[in-house]
């Protein structure tokens, strides 16, 4: 729990308004948020991790845990005060945060001094091994994919039932005229 100081400082009180822009987005839409470990990490490493995740529209952001843990109170979330402790980084997902997940623990995989300590995802903590099992999961374009390969196949299987009808009827005709041209 964060201590209330008797004069509010004014950096802190952007801080917070910062942190607070960061987690709502751009015009308050839900985002989901992923808690990580990122002691021991070089900059280099840190640097090609915000790389990957800002390619499938997410945000790495490094955060000062009693800042974050007030602009979460301020946002009505969750209460996620058990994974800001420690040095602690979120990746902010505003569209797809299975892809952000799959990348922060496939990077981990490479680099074991990436800690994955759990997330927000639409209003729910996940633990770790939720992260984890939530990172497997087929993404929002796959989905999508497996879901149009379903609604297309019975017009697909329509079309080539229509279209063998046809040759059918032209492998007849064609078995026929060669039976004609052999008995000649």
């Amino acid at each position: 729990m964060a201590i209330a100081a008797k004069k509010i400082q004014e950096y802190k009180t952007r801080s917070i308004a910062e942190i607070k822009g960061i987690l709502q987005g751009e015009g308050g839409a839900p985002q989901d948020f992923i808690f990580t470990e990122y002691r021991g990490l070089s900059v280099a490493q840190i640097t090609e991790l915000r790389k990957q995740l800002r390619a499938k529209g997410a945000v790495y952001k490094v955060i000062k845990n009693n800042f974050a843990r007030i602009a979460f109170q301020e946002l009505a979330a969750p209460d996620v005060s058990q994974y800001l402790v420690g040095p602690t980084a979120v990746a902010v997902a505003p569209k797809d945060s299975n892809e952000a997940a799959k990348i922060l623990f496939d990077f981990s995989k490479e680099t074991p001094a990436l800690t994955v300590k759990g997330g927000l995802i639409a209003g729910s903590v996940y633990d770790v091994k939720q992260m984890a099992a939530f990172s497997r999961l087929p993404g929002r374009l796959e989905l999508l994919a497996m879901l149009m390969s379903v609604m297309n196949a019975p017009a697909r299987n329509l079309a080539a039932a229509l279209n063998d009808i046809p040759s059918r009827l032209v492998r007849t005709v064609k078995a026929v005229a060669d039976k004609k041209a052999e008995a000649a």
